[in-house]
Parts: structure tokens; sequence; C-alpha cells
């Protein structure tokens, strides 16, 4: 047309499009950076969050001994001396049917298996925190099963025994703060899933309950189980 000039800015301008575009592309790039450092950095909080709250939760006694296959030793004032299963290996486990425990007069050993907890029908074995003879069953347990999960350092004891290797024991079991840093060490081992995926809730920031293996492991909590309480190839 008469009068018309067809300008192409492409042609004109092509350079400063150019830069627009490449800066544009740069923008979106680090916007999506930081988002997902922000995103990973919760992640990172929440899992410290759930570390802390869970180290809290496993409840320890003060003055109790603690086994690592999560029994534990209380020797009373008067010399008695009870053994039990501690907060964690309840809370992992959950609600019990029966426990199983030896007769009076049967002869323990520290490390080996010493009293059951029978759950949906599998029994879970714990070892034995130190030698002796035992003299005395907690009937009340017998009868109440559910008392290791109400109050498993009080009510929920197993049995009493005689020892008279109870110093030399003593020195192979856990108390204080090496049996905190040892709940520590247990949670990692939770968290980081070394027996297997069940490592993902607790990162997930998922609720934890009481029986919490069966929902972690549902097709071998009770390997799992024996995993922590060191019976798996007992």
């Amino acid at each position: 047309m008469e009068g018309f000039e067809y300008i192409d800015i492409f042609a004109t301008k092509g350079i400063e499009y150019l830069i627009t575009i490449a800066f544009l592309i740069v923008l979106i790039v680090f916007w999506r950076w930081l988002n997902q450092s922000k995103v990973t950095a919760t992640g990172a909080e929440a899992f410290h969050s759930n570390r802390v709250s869970l180290v809290d939760w496993f409840k320890l006694k003060e003055s109790y001994y603690y086994h690592q296959g999560h029994s534990w030793l209380y020797q009373d004032k008067k010399g008695i001396i009870r053994i039990g299963i501690d907060d964690f290996a309840q809370k992992l486990v959950g609600k019990p049917q029966k426990i199983n425990l030896p007769a009076i007069g049967t002869k323990l050993h520290q490390g080996e298996v010493g009293m059951q907890v029978q759950i949906e029908g599998k029994n879970i074995e714990f070892l034995s925190p130190v030698d002796g003879e035992v003299i005395a069953l907690n009937q009340g347990l017998i009868q109440q099963p559910d008392l290791i999960n109400q109050d498993p350092y009080e009510k929920g004891w197993f049995m009493e025994v005689k020892s008279d290797t109870l110093r030399a024991n003593l020195k192979n079991l856990l108390r204080g703060t090496v049996a905190k840093a040892w709940i520590e060490e247990t949670v990692d081992k939770l968290s980081a899933g070394i027996t297997g995926n069940y490592g993902t809730i607790l990162q997930d920031g998922g609720t934890i309950t009481i029986g919490f293996v069966k929902e972690l492991a549902p097709d071998n909590w009770d390997k799992v189980a024996r995993e922590f309480f060191l019976t798996d190839e007992s």
C-alpha cells in the first residue's frame, strides 16, 4: 500500500528480545530452585522435629538398667530384682493377648531368651537382662497382659529373680545418659529404615501409634520386631 512501510520488530530488536527471553528462563529456573530448597529445608526441619519428639516419646526410667534387646532390670531398696520390657518395646509391638513366663525355679541367663509376649498369635521373645533364678511371677500381668502398655516399668513387670552375678551383669547393661544415647540411636535406626522401608512414615511426618511396627512392616512385622529385640537369630 502506498505510504505504508512494514517494519520487522524482530529484525530491528532481535537481540533485546533474546536477552529478555533468556532472563525470563533464568528467573523461572531460579524460582523453582528456590522453592525446592524451601521444601527440602522444611522436610529436614520436620524430620528433626520428629526425631526429637520420638526420642522423648520412648520413656526411660531413672535408676533402671537396660539390655539392648529392650528388657530392663531394677533392684529396689530391699534388694529385690525385677525384670520386664521397656517402653520402646511395648510401643513397637502394641497390645498383647498373652504373656508367657518361665516357671518359678527356672534358671535365666543374661542375653538368652527369658520371656515371651504373644501378639496376634505370634510369640515375640525377649532376652533376659540378668543371670538368675526366677523366684516370683507377676500374676497381675498374666491376668491382664496390657499392663505392659499401661505401665511397663511398675505394674507391668514380668518376674522377680535371685542373682549371684548381678554386679558382673550390670556392667553389660545401659543406664542414664548412655541409655538415652542408645534410644536416640534406636530412633535413628528406625528413621533410616535399616531393616526395611519403615523410615518413610517418620520422615513424612506420619502419626506414630502404639503397635506401629505392624503399620511400618505389615507383612513381616514380627521379623522387624525381633531385629530390634536381638532375637532374630535365636
